[in-house]
């Protein structure tokens, strides 16, 4: 005599087992499951091997559940279940810091802002203007420069910093200037670099080449450049360095053993590549020539 079919429906006659019968899961159980399938997915960068702190935030009148993991290369933050990265990259200067918040910054062009400039073109250049011992903010295409005091500490600054950069980027998912912002802090964009019909032969030539071979690498370490101009006579190219390219030691290094390598390599007419300093560098350059005169004269002044 062949036995009955086995029935998946409870038996709610049959008295409860003392152990669970695994084939039968329930419902919840199945929640359970998926949500530690769906947590196993999970980025490693929220993963627990990293100092975990977990808190609860009120911005005005929005209260945000946040879970914020921190390590050397920048700070993951998770969001209402979205979950962001915000990458840091060290700079050949020690003074300037390189963020990465993983989606377009500018798209296309750069912009630079310093202390006491306009910033109604950028709430954010504004607010990371704010933080004490900051000089000044670049936006690169993808990332983002910040120049700091010397007698300043990055491990007092980055909090802050990642703060601003985490509300800014949770909230816009485009550029962090729009075209109408653009027209009321001035023109975005490698314009410098745009060949003209006025351009010579030489000019085109110098143009293609910084924006097509010098500028991704100085980008790479989180700086850029513009072009100032070509002097056919003297054969001097002028170019200005931004971001954390200003003020750098190593500038002159890549000024001379990098960019005019370069140019001199393909382009015979030029002769040598000359940097143009901003008006920030120039008042600074010369408070130092005074003082050296100052102490070469025994401490008394010295007209310059």
């Amino acid at each position: 005599m062949s036995e009955p079919p086995i029935s998946l429906a409870p038996n709610l006659k049959s008295p409860r087992p003392l152990l669970p019968d695994r084939t039968k899961i329930s419902r919840r159980c199945s929640a359970v499951a998926l949500f530690f399938a769906i947590d196993r997915l999970r980025p490693s960068c929220l993963s627990p091997p990293a100092s975990r702190r977990c808190n609860h935030s009120s911005f005005g009148q929005r209260s945000i559940n946040t879970a914020r993991i921190d390590n050397h290369h920048g700070v993951c933050v998770a969001r209402h279940g979205r979950s962001m990265f915000i990458q840091t990259e060290p700079t050949p200067n020690a003074d300037a810091l390189k963020f990465l918040p993983g989606q377009p910054v500018m798209g296309n062009g750069t912009r630079e802002f310093f202390v006491g400039d306009d910033t109604r073109s950028s709430p954010l250049a504004r607010s990371l203007l704010a933080i004490e011992g900051v000089k000044s903010v670049f936006f690169g295409p993808d990332f983002i420069s910040i120049n700091k005091s010397s007698d300043e500490n990055w491990a007092t600054m980055k909090p802050e910093i990642y703060s601003l950069l985490m509300e800014f980027f949770s909230t816009h998912t485009g550029p962090v200037m729009s075209e109408a912002q653009e027209q009321v802090g001035g023109p975005s964009g490698p314009a410098d670099t745009m060949i003209t019909e006025d351009d010579t032969e030489v000019v085109a030539m110098i143009k293609e080449l910084l924006d097509t071979r010098v500028r991704p690498a100085i980008q790479e370490d989180g700086g850029d450049l513009e072009y100032k101009g070509f002097n056919e006579e003297t054969g001097v190219v002028q170019v200005m360095l931004k971001g954390s390219c200003r003020g750098c030691d190593s500038s002159t290094v890549t000024l001379k053993n990098g960019i005019e390598r370069m140019l001199m390599h393909y382009i015979p007419e030029v002769q040598s590549v000359e940097q143009v300093l901003s008006e920030e560098e120039k008042l600074a350059s010369d408070e130092f020539e005074k003082f050296e005169a100052r102490l070469r004269g025994g401490g008394k002044t010295v007209g310059i």
